[in-house]
């Protein structure tokens, strides 16, 4: 899930102003959004009086950290642990994290043991279980305001909690889930699912639309920071921009202007004029929001050309992961199976640096406000790069098995990982050029 922690200076990023296909194809102008603030007004009379005002920010949770003793370490990746905080009481892999938006002091984490669970980042105490699931649970997150937590299970049950309380408000069974993501300013819930239906309600009321997709499932998802819009990616490698408004597609793109294998993951640059897609087919593609049209086409260096994938194959020795945005330059950044994350200079199209892992990298974030960019891989490994230079800052170590998903706070002092060894680990940040 996304992520979380991409606020940051968009007055400090240079204007995109041409940005040029490979080869001799004409110049796209990429048109801007207008910077000012997105006008909620229309998705609230949608959803029918949904309340968007800020509340008044609660203070941060202020218990010194409790250092967890550390256990005996099993497997190939034992070592040093660096983590501050253990919480185990997973009993199987723990698929996803997120943390609670407000005060980043709350983490929510789903694993294959069928739980879910929210405990404090501080001490590791658990507040409450997200019971009542019955199949592993593959994403669980909080809502812009911090006030209700959701979980998903891959049956397709979904849960809504009431945090203050620890009482369920809402629940609701659809197709075998791919994915969900919270509304970034409404109590609205929005998943992707096996079926090709992309789905949203307002929770706790559980008012309901369905955005139909091509007839398979709708691998990955993003609200567009306008909140207006969701960009939704699909296993037949096309690509939907969904007015969640209106509840029709403004752009579809399939055939060449898609991608030759199923989608993995997307982004959205700051003020959602930009999109980044990425797919099996080991593409990453750039594409504009307003126009819908793909301006660029990014591939790692190191993967030879292959023929295009035919429907339903997909690359044996490679794909996109992960890739985002950052907020201070012009720069994105890719992950692939292969241990490469690539830097991408948005304004020129070119490589800018290649990262080598010693495996699969399963996640990338960009530190908010900098140029810095965090990995979690299959290694187990959490790593800092600074993009301007290519260079590794710093590393994390604690895990005995794969890392399968991480969330940044947003001041970049925690990062909070889960693992395939049961485990969700706290790391405190400590970099010495801040």
């Amino acid at each position: 899930m996304e992520s979380e922690s991409e606020s940051g200076a968009a007055a400090d990023t240079p204007p995109l102003e041409t940005l040029s296909f490979h080869g001799d194809e004409e110049i796209i102008e990429v048109v801007e959004l207008d910077p000012g603030p997105p006008d909620p007004d229309d998705l609230v009379q949608e959803m029918e009086d949904v309340d968007f005002e800020e509340e008044e920010e609660e203070e941060g949770n202020e218990e010194g950290w409790v250092l967890e003793p550390q256990e005996g370490v099993v497997g190939s990746m034992e070592g040093p642990d660096d983590s501050e905080v253990t919480f185990a009481l997973h009993s199987a892999s723990v698929f996803c994290v997120s943390l609670d938006p407000k005060t980043n002091t709350l983490a929510v984490t789903g694993g294959e043991d069928d739980k879910a669970f929210v405990w404090r980042l501080s001490d590791g105490e658990l507040l409450f279980e997200c019971a009542g699931h019955k199949d592993s649970v593959t994403c669980a997150g909080f809502s812009h305001d911090s006030t209700l937590v959701a979980t998903g299970d891959m049956s397709g049950l979904l849960k809504v909690w009431q945090v203050d309380t620890k009482e369920e408000v809402w629940s609701f069974e659809a197709g075998d889930l791919e994915w969900m993501e919270w509304h970034p300013r409404a109590p609205v819930l929005l998943a992707g699912t096996a079926d090709g239906n992309t789905w949203m309600w307002k929770v706790p009321t559980g008012d309901c639309k369905t955005f139909q997709g091509p007839n398979c499932p709708a691998t990955c998802g993003r609200v567009l920071p306008d909140g207006k819009r969701a960009v939704v990616g699909y296993e037949d490698g096309t690509i939907r921009i969904w007015d969640l408004k209106q509840g029709n597609s403004i752009h579809v793109l399939k055939g060449t202007e898609g991608h030759q294998g199923p989608l993995t993951c997307v982004a959205a640059n700051q003020d959602g004029s930009l999109i980044l897609t990425g797919s099996v087919d080991c593409q990453a593609k750039l594409v504009s929001a307003t126009t819908g049209k793909v301006v660029g086409v990014f591939r790692p260096e190191t993967v030879a050309s292959q023929p295009s994938l035919g429907e339903g194959e997909e690359s044996e020795s490679n794909s996109v992961e992960s890739l985002g945005f950052c907020s201070v330059m012009p720069l994105a950044a890719v992950g692939y199976l292969d241990g490469t994350l690539a830097i991408y200079d948005l304004s020129t199209q070119t490589l800018r640096h290649q990262c080598q892992h010693q495996s699969g990298i399963v996640q990338l974030l960009w530190e908010a406000g900098t140029a810095v960019v965090y990995t979690c891989s299959l290694d187990g490994i959490v790593r800092l790069w600074d993009a301007r230079t290519g260079r590794l800052l710093t590393d994390y170590r604690g895990h005995t098995a794969e890392i399968l998903d991480f969330a940044l706070s947003k001041d970049a002092s925690l990062v909070v990982t889960t693992s395939g060894d049961h485990k969700a680990k706290v790391f405190c940040v400590q970099r010495p050029d801040r």
